[in-house]
């Protein structure tokens, strides 16, 4: 595929990221500090973030796999996963960990575990998304172009 076909296809993949409410403009932005000089800060930033998650949706688990659950200190986690999915605009999990936070204030264990469950289906779905467009980007250079600004 030539290298004009291949970054209308990222422009493309990265509006219907957008447009389907996976991504919000907060990682826009983030793409948009992402220049010559330091070529892989996106997928730095967005590496650490899914390390921090993977930690936090297993922290989440255990904490609620406890005989009495303490719903404060799940809320915590669920909180520090909110921010960082607000923070490289993974909007789809922000709103999942909204959602969750309520369960936690009922106590509700029937929510939380449900909850849980859309929280880390919106983490896989974002990571897989997200890895996609990564692939999709080192394609282009690797055909010699460079990655297209979205706007």
């Amino acid at each position: 595929m030539e290298v004009g076909q291949l970054q209308r296809r990222l422009v493309d993949y990265t509006k219907s990221l957008l447009t389907e409410g996976i991504l919000d403009d907060q990682f826009s932005q983030l793409q948009k500090l992402q220049d010559e000089s330091n070529p892989g800060f996106l997928v730095e930033v967005v590496s650490l973030f899914f390390e921090d998650s993977e930690k936090l949706l297993n922290d989440i688990t255990r904490a609620l796999d406890q005989q009495g659950v303490d719903f404060k200190t799940v809320d915590a986690y669920v909180h520090q996963l909110k921010g960082s999915s607000a923070s490289v605009g993974a909007l789809k999990l922000k709103n999942a960990c909204v959602a969750f936070r309520s369960f936690c204030e009922e106590q509700s264990m029937e929510g939380c575990l449900r909850s849980l469950q859309e929280v880390k289906q919106e983490y896989y779905n974002v990571k897989n998304k997200v890895e996609t467009l990564f692939k999709m980007e080192k394609q282009i250079v690797a055909a010699g172009g460079s990655v297209p600004k979205t706007e």
